[in-house]
């Protein structure tokens, strides 16, 4: 008989197993333990990229400079040598010529605009203006971004291209006033982002700052509600990397020119510390979450980080070769859309502008600190070179640092090749054997098979379990395995997600 007392009974004691359905609720619980590994793994995938980019942030300060002198020294000394060489600078020594001009007119360039007035500007408008105005220039940091290395490549290439070849190009002045431009342009930029967060720290009520840091949780909802790919997480991290750096700059800028204001009183920095610190902490709370919801959303595990740290620090390894195609600098700017040229420019021009030096003891003072500054540099190169290779290990991607690249004609294998090279398992070594990663690149006839490392990102696929592409030279034909679309298929990507072919 139907009746409420059994039905309250039946509802009070009717039982049920979980173990019937035990694959779905192991699934759920793994997605518990993927959201608790995010932070560690994505901070570690933060921490290492970041110091790739100091890295990359530190050479225009250092080697760079030391580099332009070299080559100037090589170009006026050059008729000592004779012209045994058709070149007169290498490849690099003319990109790093160029870099050179570049922050230097960019840098006179910016002295012709005014920080104080460019402050008191952006102070005189309203709150939600200047949010406006903030969200503005964040989109356009990201389009001209994603354009800016296109101006510089096309620059370097321009500048160093074979003179045998039928020239396709508008000349090397046109570029390079296209490039100074650029830098300019993104420098002043970047001054406004700084200047308007300036304006946020020194407001009373902090409304503004906090606006400006509620509007990086807005970030969560445009992006975690979203179908995500491996590849799309990874571009999404590279972003993330380049944006947390170039905050920790900005950051950098800001106590500057308050730390000036205050005539450098120590207690005044411990104003702007929590400010500072609430910042910070903002940013890296909403990586977290939106990392933590892609990979649950799109059932992704935790491990695709350390891959991604592998594919980084493949492009670090690859770029030592002897025969890399291209400077870690630009590597690091291709990957993550980061182009420390604007940013460096900005940053020397704050610095010269709120340091005065004066005096015998200030300049020896500044020599010291750019010593320092080199041996920072170094030792980040050092530590980041010793890490890369480890994880480069860990991932089981050595044989891809050394596949070599067959340009023989079609139909012909590359088999053997002339010249005072000869190759061992794929490594390029002199006569006598060795292998060495840091001489300069040996300019090769054009009618010679050339046998190169791959570069660090045009050719590999980089994902540790993704299938590889090996390429096996028979006598007769060469047999081709398939290869699985991964990460490193992903040519160049910018923090807008446009690739640059």
């Amino acid at each position: 008989d139907l009746s409420l007392l059994r039905f309250i009974s039946a509802e009070l004691t009717r039982g049920y197993f979980l173990e019937h359905n035990e694959a779905k609720y192991t699934e759920r619980r793994e997605r518990v333990y993927t959201c608790m590994r995010i932070p560690k793994e994505l901070e570690k995938l933060m921490f290492f990229g970041i110091f790739l980019c100091l890295d990359a942030f530190l050479y225009v300060f250092t080697l760079l400079p030391l580099r332009v002198f070299l080559a100037m020294f090589r170009f006026i000394t050059l008729p000592c040598y004779g012209l045994r060489d058709r070149r007169l600078l290498q490849p690099a020594q003319v990109c790093d010529m160029l870099k050179g001009v570049i922050l230097v007119i960019c840098y006179f360039m910016m002295h012709y605009v005014d920080y104080s007035m460019m402050y008191h500007l952006i102070r005189g408008q309203s709150v939600i203006k200047l949010y406006i105005i903030y969200n503005m220039l964040e989109v356009a940091d990201r389009l001209i971004s994603s354009f800016g290395q296109d101006i510089l490549d096309a620059l370097y290439w321009t500048a160093t291209e074979p003179k045998e070849r039928k020239r396709a190009h508008i000349g090397v002045i046109p570029h390079f006033f296209m490039a100074v431009f650029y830098v300019f342009l993104h420098a002043i930029l970047i001054m406004v982002q700084a200047t308007t967060l300036n304006v946020a720290f020194n407001s009373h009520n902090k409304s503004l700052l906090t606006i400006m840091m509620s509007n990086n949780f807005v970030e969560i909802k445009g992006s975690v509600f979203k179908k995500f790919e491996k590849n799309n997480l990874f571009q999404m991290s590279n972003s993330d990397i380049k944006e947390r750096f170039t905050n920790y700059v900005l950051l950098l800028i800001v106590c500057l020119r308050n730390m000036e204001q205050f005539s450098w009183n120590p207690d005044h920095f411990w104003v702007l510390f929590p400010d500072v610190c609430m910042v910070v902490a903002s940013e890296i709370a909403v990586d977290i979450v939106k990392h933590a919801f892609i990979t649950k959303f799109n059932d992704i595990t935790a491990d695709v980080y350390s891959e991604y740290r592998a594919s980084l620090a493949f492009d670090l390894v690859s770029s030592r070769q002897k025969n890399a195609y291209t400077d870690y600098s630009d590597s690091v700017s291709r990957r993550m859309g980061f182009i420390p040229l604007p940013l460096a420019v900005l940053l020397i021009r704050v610095v010269t502008s709120s340091i005065k030096v004066q005096g015998v003891l200030a300049y020896v003072c500044v020599v010291l600190f750019y010593c320092g500054l080199i041996s920072l540099k170094v030792l980040n190169s050092i530590v980041l070179l010793g890490k890369s290779c480890q994880y480069v290990k860990e991932a089981k991607m050595e044989e891809k640092l050394f596949n070599p690249i067959l340009t023989a004609t079609p139909g012909k294998p590359a088999g053997k090749q002339q010249g005072t090279f000869k190759s061992t398992q794929g490594i390029p070594t002199d006569e006598n054997g060795s292998t060495s990663v840091t001489n300069q690149p040996v300019h090769q006839k054009e009618n010679m098979p050339s046998l190169l490392v791959t570069s660090n990102s045009d050719q590999f696929l980089t994902t540790p379990d993704g299938e590889e592409k090996d390429i096996s030279q028979d006598s007769s034909e060469l047999k081709h395995r398939s290869a699985k679309k991964d990460l490193l298929e992903i040519d160049r990507f910018t923090i807008c997600g446009n690739r640059i072919d």
